[in-house]
């Protein structure tokens, strides 16, 4: 088996790994370190906890080596502040050795500190493409010596809608770099936008596109609403030490609100984050989940991939992604670093053609678990189903656009059951004289 050293790699570098327990690099380090140290462009297809963001600061940070001038050299791309923050601080543990400069751009807080930063000289700049822009069109960033651009986490770029903005900031930066895209998939969109910044780009593939890691067991539950939803829920947590660790990811900021104030009413410590919490809120109540002071993060998909957490136990999805990709993403966050995790996702009556969809997507059975006897079952509210209704007539109507609705579908098996009746006075619709 390959480790750092065969890599030659630094002995700063050596140390830094090491401090951080790392003594073994993952296949997608082994492929990508030695060619992006080689100057080469570079495509990184790699799933979620494969190491794919040390696979390029690792030799980037060799290659950049030491503090030098007053302007980035390097210029990592992602599409959350979340995910600047996470990069930023991993890259400063690595680079704890050397004396390189490191800066973050992100919105959600003033420009005059971040632009501070740049004036007072830097090597890196990891920044979302946003606050780039606008930092860039102010005058507050100078983007001449840029020779090594990154695109990380590619296709939630191109998702979030960032298109326009990289060919913008491709229009400014130094034609003359070296170029490299990482990503957990390879849609069409992705090979579009690595065709327009990458120049004859060697291609790394570590595992076959939106298949979970191998480190991770899957279970379903299937659960018929949101109430019996908590119930399991809180069964769940209750066990502490098995439990020790845990995301439970949503699809609304309204559910992540109001499962946080259930679990908080339940006397179970846990924090909330996403899109309309404040930047420092969601930063200090990650630092929280990550120090261990809460077992328990709820999160909405946008924050999913600015979640980099050792030792998670267990990914709850207390609802099922529409996006498929994002269940790879969401579960993800445990069986890091080759360690087992687990994910559990509760299923509701309208919520099993959308599993489906993501067990033919990762090519995968999903073990169903049975529901737990001592776990109180309630009636589904009127509403809830009717909401359920609603959405398997559009899932059915999707897969067979002559399927007219459920309410059509009775109303056809009404008037069939009235044409059986025999000829008479009521099957006219006159009355008698």
């Amino acid at each position: 088996m390959v480790n750092f050293e065969e890599l030659k790699l630094t002995r700063q570098l050596l140390n830094a790994l090491e401090d951080s327990g790392f003594d073994t690099p993952t296949p997608i380090q082994q492929k990508a370190i030695p060619i992006v140290r080689a100057g080469q462009d570079l495509i990184g297809i790699a799933q979620t906890g494969t190491g794919k963001t040390a696979a390029y600061l690792l030799p980037l940070l060799q290659v950049v080596n030491y503090a030098q001038g007053d302007f980035p050299r390097c210029l990592i791309l992602v599409p959350t502040k979340e995910l600047v923050i996470q990069v930023k601080s991993q890259m400063e543990a690595l680079a704890h050795y050397t004396d390189l400069r490191i800066v973050a751009l992100y919105g959600g807080v003033g420009p005059k500190t971040q632009i501070a930063e740049l004036e007072a000289g830097c090597d890196f700049v990891v920044a979302t493409p946003g606050r780039l822009i606008d930092l860039y069109l102010k005058g507050g960033i100078e983007i001449k010596k840029i020779k090594h651009l990154v695109l990380d986490e590619a296709d939630k770029m191109m998702d979030m809608g960032f298109f326009p903005q990289l060919r913008q900031i491709q229009e400014f930066i130094p034609q003359k770099k070296q170029n490299l895209l990482f990503s957990a998939t390879f849609p069409p969109k992705v090979e579009s936008l690595a065709a327009d910044f990458l120049l004859w780009p060697q291609r790394v593939e570590i595992a076959p596109q939106a298949t979970p890691v191998e480190t991770v067991d899957q279970l379903i539950y299937r659960v018929d609403n949101f109430r019996t939803k908590l119930s399991l829920l809180m069964h769940l947590l209750e066990d502490e030490e098995t439990f020790h660790r845990v995301l439970v990811f949503v699809r609304t900021r309204e559910m992540a609100t109001n499962i946080g104030k259930y679990l908080d009413r339940k006397g179970l410590s846990s924090r909330v984050i996403h899109s309309n919490k404040g930047q420092n809120s969601r930063i200090n109540a990650m630092e929280e989940f990550r120090q261990g002071e809460v077992r328990i993060l709820v999160s909405t998909d946008v924050s999913a991939r600015g979640i980099d957490v050792k030792g998670v136990s267990h990914v709850i999805n207390f609802s099922v992604p529409r996006v498929y990709e994002d269940y790879v993403h969401r579960i993800g966050r445990t069986g890091r670093a080759l360690m087992p995790g687990v994910a559990i996702s509760f299923v509701d009556r309208a919520e099993t053609y959308h599993i489906g969809k993501i067990e033919k997507l990762i090519q995968q059975q999903i073990e169903r678990a049975p529901f737990p006897e001592e776990v109180e079952v309630t009636e589904t509210p009127k509403q809830e189903k009717q909401l359920q209704d609603r959405e398997i007539d559009a899932q059915k109507k999707r897969e067979n656009p002559d399927f007219k609705g459920a309410f059509h579908e009775r109303k056809k098996k009404s008037a069939k059951s009235g044409a059986k009746r025999k000829p008479g006075r009521g099957s006219s619709g006159r009355r008698g004289r």
